[in-house]
């Protein structure tokens, strides 16, 4: 009876081990249905990744190529500003050196006309005072000589 009970213990030990190890086995299968999701997720989340990476690799290489672009449009653009700044300032100074220039020759301009209106009145005074002499010279001469007609012959 002995050996009864130890088989009965024995099936009764036996079926706990069974349910210890169904227990252990689906504890197992769920422990590694939940590995597989797990892995499954981060297969999805790294494809993810990687589509995310590449699509950031053709953005960065339009971004490049509009960069490239607006470098050739702008770089062109700035030696023509520049040489066209250059062009300016070399005028401006030419401009203000003529200005100076055009002033000095007016102040010039205007002594020497000054100039030029008070000899032409000083020689129109004289010009005035010898047309007077003239005259007074030619009257004097011709009292004179009718003074010297009369001497000569005094009945006219």
């Amino acid at each position: 009876m002995k050996n009864l009970a130890n088989m009965g213990s024995g099936v009764s030990a036996s079926v706990d081990e069974n349910d210890d190890e169904d227990i252990s086995k689906s504890a197992f299968a769920s422990f590694q249905a939940r590995e597989e999701e797990i892995e499954k997720m981060k297969m999805q989340v790294k494809e993810k990744v990687e589509m995310k990476l590449g699509q950031a690799e053709e953005q960065t290489r339009r971004l490049a190529q509009v960069w490239e672009e607006l470098e050739v449009l702008t770089d062109p653009m700035r030696k023509e500003v520049a040489s066209v700044r250059k062009k300016i300032d070399v005028a401006n100074r030419e401009v203000r050196s003529l200005g100076q220039s055009c002033q000095k020759k007016e102040k010039e301009y205007k002594e020497a006309l000054d100039a030029f209106h008070q000899k032409n009145n000083e020689k129109n005074q004289l010009t005035a005072t010898l047309v007077e002499l003239v005259k007074e010279s030619e009257n004097v001469r011709m009292k004179k000589l009718e003074e010297l007609s009369k001497n000569i012959d005094p009945s006219c």
